[in-house]
């Protein structure tokens, strides 16, 4: 198993940015929270979240596809790497979300820029912030115009997770990270 303090070194070694560093750590925090639902490892889980978007800031055009060389680095498994390069399976890659967490990983990706996105538009930012709250920003197609809606139904669909529990899962995830992402 990779360790943490290892994975984050190497993200930080590829990515500057402080939003980007908040986007691994929310989907660090929502794949752990849906690997417990799922009766599975929250650390390995939660690495593949960290590590999703390694080669995104330095090589963008090749999102996904210079990732395996990057993770190589810390000797990271195959069957992680294949998790990581599958979140961009229809969009940067052919690497198609086979198990349950990499169909998972694809989905959430996107919904929790919809959900950080919400939480910036709240005074209270994640308190209190409900389903109800992000489905009313999920219909405003102006708010938030990069995140893939589509995506995520065609996710929701892919792991059979309803959208409302998704929704519910990944705020209460990065509820739990908020301090540390910004919210």
């Amino acid at each position: 198993m990779i360790e943490r303090d290892k994975a984050l070194e190497l993200f930080r070694k590829y990515n500057k940015s402080e939003s980007l560093y908040h986007h691994a750590l929310s989907v660090e925090a929502t794949m752990r929270a849906f690997s417990v639902m799922e009766n599975e490892d929250p650390e390995y889980w939660g690495i593949v979240g960290l590590l999703h978007d390694i080669d995104w800031e330095m090589f963008p055009e090749e999102h996904c596809r210079k990732a395996p060389e990057l993770l190589k680095e810390i000797d990271m498994p195959d069957d992680m790497i294949h998790a990581i390069c599958s979140h961009g399976y229809g969009l940067v890659t052919d690497v198609k979300p086979e198990r349950q967490m990499e169909k998972i990983l694809y989905t959430i990706d996107e919904l929790t820029g919809l959900v950080y996105a919400t939480a910036l538009m709240r005074p209270e930012k994640m308190v209190g912030m409900s389903v109800k709250s992000v489905k009313k920003k999920w219909k405003d197609k102006s708010f938030a115009a990069g995140v893939n809606r589509e995506l995520i139904t065609k996710g929701s669909e892919l792991c059979g997770i309803e959208l409302p529990v998704l929704i519910e899962t990944t705020i209460k995830a990065m509820s739990g990270v908020s301090s540390e992402i910004g919210l």
